[in-house]
């Protein structure tokens, strides 16, 4: 007889995870599921391996609450790298376009003069490297192979686009975005507008719908907490409109 697998414990709230760097969104989620020892986890949408900050997990019931949260806007700190272009649009990729020779930064005047170009509607290509599906596959599985596929461009909204620092080589930029806005392409048609390339170097999302990265807990802190499910937000503390129906309680988890 075949022993039963062990579940973890039934539990319903949401864990606002600092995701840090190196670790896949779902591997993120899964420390944290076994931190908290819970049976049914999942998250709100996903973050680059190299990108850090807020990681909206579910546990339970609020997993019905991932759906609603995918189309919330969200918030990000981006720095921008300028003189190259990869192909994957951040430090992780393969430099497919350089700068001229003698290229030392960008001026100010420059920069500022496109920014309000990227502010409010506007037209995004989705990179290669993304998981949108084409015939059932994603679309980086295709990148990985040397294969670039047309991709129709996609209306998305920029909220804010706010100059937070700034060197000449390197810009950090508070993007305030809606669903479906990818800052690895934004850094990419930066770059391609001042004529000299540019990359992420670093991202870091701060804020998803009314969920902010400062009341979340880092992935290391939780893991040590002697009773990690109080970091959980309970079902009824979650904002208005958010907290599953009454009628869910009977779902079978």
């Amino acid at each position: 007889m075949r022993a039963s697998k062990r579940r973890g414990q039934l539990l319903d709230g949401v864990l606002l995870l600092d995701k840090p760097e190196g670790l896949s969104s779902n591997h993120a989620l899964q420390r944290a599921k076994r931190a908290l020892d819970a049976c049914k986890a999942g998250h709100t949408g996903t973050l680059d391996p190299f990108a850090t900050g807020l990681l909206i997990c579910c546990m339970g019931r609020a997993t019905k609450i991932c759906g609603s949260m995918l189309n919330a806007d969200k918030t990000y700190v981006a720095t921008l790298r300028f003189g190259e272009e990869t192909d994957s649009g951040d430090l992780t990729g393969n430099v497919i376009f350089k700068a001229e020779d003698g290229f030392q930064g960008v001026s100010p005047e420059a920069l500022l003069e496109v920014l309000p170009e990227f502010r409010g509607a506007i037209q995004q290509v989705p990179p290669m490297y993304s998981a949108l599906k084409r015939d059932g596959r994603p679309l980086y599985e295709y990148a990985r192979q040397g294969i670039e596929l047309e991709r129709p461009p996609r209306e998305v909204t920029i909220h804010r686009l706010e100059l937070l620092d700034f060197d000449g080589m390197q810009a950090t930029l508070l993007v305030d975005c809606s669903k479906g806005t990818y800052i690895r392409t934004l850094a990419q048609d930066i770059g391609r507008r001042l004529g000299c390339g540019a990359h992420l170097v670093a991202l870091r999302r701060t804020r998803i719908g009314p969920f902010d990265i400062s009341n979340s807990v880092g992935l290391e802190a939780l893991q040590t907490m002697e009773n990690p499910q109080q970091a959980l937000l309970p079902l009824h503390a979650l904002p208005a409109g958010l907290m599953p129906a009454a009628s869910t309680q009977k779902d079978d988890l």
